[in-house]
């Protein structure tokens, strides 16, 4: 068996016993994100999974790798982004989890430049917190915010998934890859924290993770440009896994020099009729 010892960050609420809040948008100055938890290191094992792929999937581990390359390689203009990675995108998201309707909602670039604070959307760099994406009531909410009244009613009555797709780009992930937390060892109940995700204009909720020594961290060693996998933020289904913790993290058992990591996420609301 293939693994690393790495440090993860974990989530540890606030110490005065406030309600955990992060601020969307990085201090201009700093870079920063404002927020009032306390960042837990730990150092984990974290396999990689290559060529056993296939014991993971959505429904059981909560996140699921595919082959699959794209037509759109570029992957500078959003424009372009939405004009061509989104529709071959929806096609591979419905053919991997037999969805009736998939709408992305967004898509973010990172790059990794270790010094150049995250001032603006064009910064993004790889997120070093263990972290899930939605809670039900941010999930639920997204459904809200971007399909009609009436279209979002009827589809929150049956299930529905928020997913991302993500994707190494420009060269293979090397450097700061990410590592995926199986979900049958989770403890829904005890790990997840509610953190408030502070917009400018609106409040949005994302899960802190806090440790827990039964988490299995997995990876798929330097993933390629026509490698995918796909992460379940959520899950109104029963009986299922739900979601993923996922991070970014220091492969030490990465090459000293290794291009920096590049990388796309798209994230997509999963409906079944």
């Amino acid at each position: 068996m293939s693994t690393v010892s790495a440090e993860l960050v974990y989530f540890s609420p606030p110490p005065d016993g406030s309600r955990p809040f992060t601020s969307i948008n990085a201090d201009a100055k700093t870079g920063q994100h404002a927020n009032n938890w306390v960042p837990e290191v730990h150092t984990v094992e974290i396999e990689n999974v290559r060529g056993k792929e296939s014991n993971y999937a959505l429904d059981t581990a909560g996140f699921q790798y595919h082959t699959r390359p794209s037509k759109h390689t570029s992957f500078v203009d959003d424009e372009e982004i939405r004009g061509e990675y989104y529709p071959e995108s929806i096609e591979l998201i419905k053919e991997v989890t037999g969805a009736s309707k998939v709408v992305l909602f967004d898509h973010t670039i990172r790059r990794h430049r270790p010094g150049v604070p995250e001032t603006d959307e064009s910064k993004r760099q790889p997120v070093m917190q263990v972290h899930v994406d939605q809670t039900p009531d941010s999930a639920t909410a997204r459904v809200h915010r971007h399909l009609p009244a009436g279209e979002a009613e009827k589809l929150v009555k049956k299930r529905f998934q928020i997913v991302n797709l993500w994707r190494p780009i420009t060269h293979p992930a090397i450097d700061y890859p990410l590592a995926l937390c199986d979900y049958r060892t989770v403890d829904a109940q005890k790990d997840l924290v509610p953190v408030t995700l502070v917009y400018p204009d609106r409040e949005g909720e994302t899960y802190g993770v806090k440790f827990n020594p039964s988490h299995t961290w997995k990876y798929k060693k330097e993933m390629k440009q026509d490698e995918v996998v796909l992460i379940k933020c959520y899950d109104s289904a029963k009986g299922v896994a739900i979601l993923t913790p996922h991070t970014g993290f220091k492969d030490p058992s990465a090459p000293r020099g290794a291009p920096l990591r590049e990388s796309i996420e798209l994230r997509a609301l999963v409906f079944y009729e």
